[in-house]
């Protein structure tokens, strides 16, 4: 059985690959801040912060696992990270985005390396954040503008026994309440959902001549041209 660790699995986009995980008989562990609740049955739930060093080591620790095949880097604060000037933006506001996408990457996967002695894959949950704007969004596009850069460093410097690709999602939501003109700007005619990240974290997991790629998974929104009135 295959296993992997996603961290932030207890949100909205981690259950979803929890869940998919699971249902493709994986053996999953969720790293989060929020414990033992809020998992997906089926998940090993461990707590975890992972912008800290030794909370990291002891979440390994507590895991026991001898191997593993995904680590999936999800976790990342967004509370306050949009829509704050960057004048009000305080130092800590931005250590805590920073930490929890960037840092937190970086932990874990320096953490998991010695468990894919014979292969693995990492996925970094970046973001269309990375590549396009809106005001006062600072400190979460450099962010996950940062883990598209890791993603290709970790690619060359790990390979060719451990593959590391980056997702770029865009708008994923569980809502079903969405006007038509927020569906329509999506040039498949629809908001994503998670399952649309879990099944691009199995491509992924599965794709065994990629590695170093950011794969945008937005419905084709960041390619369409819309004007204003």
């Amino acid at each position: 059985m295959k296993k992997a660790i996603v961290t932030g699995g207890a949100g909205l986009i981690g259950a979803g690959i929890c869940e998919a995980l699971v249902a493709r008989g994986f053996e999953v562990a969720s790293f989060d801040l929020s414990g033992k609740t809020h998992v997906v049955e089926g998940v090993r739930a461990i707590e975890c912060d992972v912008a800290e060093e030794a909370s990291v080591e002891i979440a390994i620790a507590e895991l026991g696992w001898d191997r593993l095949d995904l680590l999936v880097n999800n976790a990342g604060a967004t509370g306050g990270a949009l829509g704050t000037s960057i004048l009000d933006m305080s130092y800590l506001d931005w250590r805590r985005v920073i930490d929890s996408h960037l840092t937190g990457a970086f932990l874990m996967t320096r953490a998991v390396v010695p468990l894919m002695k014979t292969g693995g894959s990492v996925v970094n949950m970046a973001s269309t954040r990375a590549f396009m704007s809106e005001p006062n969004s600072e400190a979460y596009a450099a962010s996950k503008g940062g883990l598209v850069a890791l993603t290709h460093a970790l690619a060359v410097s790990l390979g060719p026994t451990i593959r590391v690709n980056a997702i770029a999602p865009g708008w994923i939501t569980k809502e079903t309440n969405l006007s038509h003109e927020d569906e329509s700007q999506h040039p498949v005619g629809r908001v994503g959902r998670p399952k649309d990240i879990a099944d691009a974290v199995l491509y992924l997991d599965s794709a065994g001549f990629v590695t170093g790629q950011v794969l945008t998974v937005d419905g084709g929104m960041t390619k369409k041209m819309i004007y204003a009135d």
